[in-house]
């Protein structure tokens, strides 16, 4: 892949952060009701909210209650949802207009949020994996966005990755708690031209490389050639386990991929392509997919699946 160093904001994404709305932040109570399983069809985004698995649909934003879903009202169904890890209740949910939602107790109320952000749609909602009030946005025709206060302001921080002759949106985003030998961690973004990431200081796009390669090459030594993803495949979703920093998944059209270093070397452990996944942050191996072949669940990294709905709780 190639890649190009990062431009400073156009003059567009300038006054678009001057002449955003600073705006109101609105509290509105949910009203929960349980849900028939076949009403969560189609599954556009996943998170899980401690061990509660989330979903969005077109029929609103739902909450796996035990062995049933509950609607969560007051917030539309979103484009883009986010869970923090490490603070059980705080949701993140973008929208195609560009609204940014948050809640602080599971999804029992929602605050709008987001000032300076642009009207684009948000693509993908990402949580700092080291520093806890830090929220990345990946916007569509635009680039990365960054929060340092827990959603409530954002500046414009990174253009859209250059990849195969052109601009690429960010489908997916991911801060995963790997070092970047620069004093930051890594952003991983999913394009339609493949894999592709970025410090957090934000210098210039990069492809995935084994950390020791160079050193490798200084050595004399040719490092072995990873087992990489399918070249010219986009990668649709990426997902991580909090506590487990090489540990990525990938949907792709070929289907669910995972890795064990950060993105170096890959696996392809299932032929379905799934729309939207998400990974269980207190269970690394218990993953939830949606796509063609339905909402379904693995307890083994994606190996094996189970349909996951109403009728058994996984």
């Amino acid at each position: 892949m190639a890649t190009l160093p990062a431009r400073a904001p156009s003059r567009r994404r300038v006054l678009s952060v001057g002449l955003a709305a600073l705006g109101a932040t609105l509290a509105i109570p949910t009203l929960a009701r349980p849900v028939a399983a076949d009403t969560i069809d189609p599954v556009t985004a996943l998170a899980f909210d401690g061990s509660s698995a989330l979903a969005a649909s077109p029929r609103g934003l739902l909450r796996r209650e035990g062995a049933a879903w509950i609607t969560l009202g007051g917030v539309e169904p979103p484009s883009a949802l986010a869970a923090h890890p490490g603070r059980p209740g705080t949701l993140f949910a973008g929208h195609e207009d560009g609204t940014l939602h948050r809640s602080l107790d599971g999804g029992s109320s929602w605050t709008r949020v987001g000032a300076g952000l642009p009207h684009a749609a948000i693509r993908s909602l990402a949580v700092g994996a080291r520093t806890p009030d830090t929220v990345y946005a990946a916007l569509d025709g635009d680039g990365v966005w960054r929060s340092e206060d827990a959603g409530a302001t954002w500046a414009f921080v990174m253009d859209r990755p250059y990849l195969d002759g052109a601009e690429r949106d960010v489908l997916s985003l991911v801060s995963v708690a790997s070092e970047t030998g620069m004093g930051g961690i890594w952003l991983y973004a999913g394009t339609d031209a493949g894999l592709t990431r970025v410090p957090d200081c934000f210098c210039r796009w990069q492809d995935v490389a084994a950390g020791d390669a160079m050193d490798a090459l200084v050595a004399g030594n040719a490092p072995p050639p990873p087992a990489a993803l399918p070249e010219g495949e986009p990668v649709r979703i990426l997902a991580l386990a909090p506590d487990d920093p090489g540990r990525l998944y990938a949907a792709l059209p070929s289907g669910l991929w995972w890795s064990a270093d950060a993105g170096v070397n890959w696996e392809h452990v299932s032929p379905e392509p799934a729309d939207t996944l998400a990974v269980d942050p207190t269970d690394p191996q218990h993953v939830l997919t949606a796509g063609p072949a339905g909402l379904r669940a693995s307890q083994d990294g994606g190996h094996t699946w189970t349909p996951f709905d109403l009728k058994k709780d996984t």
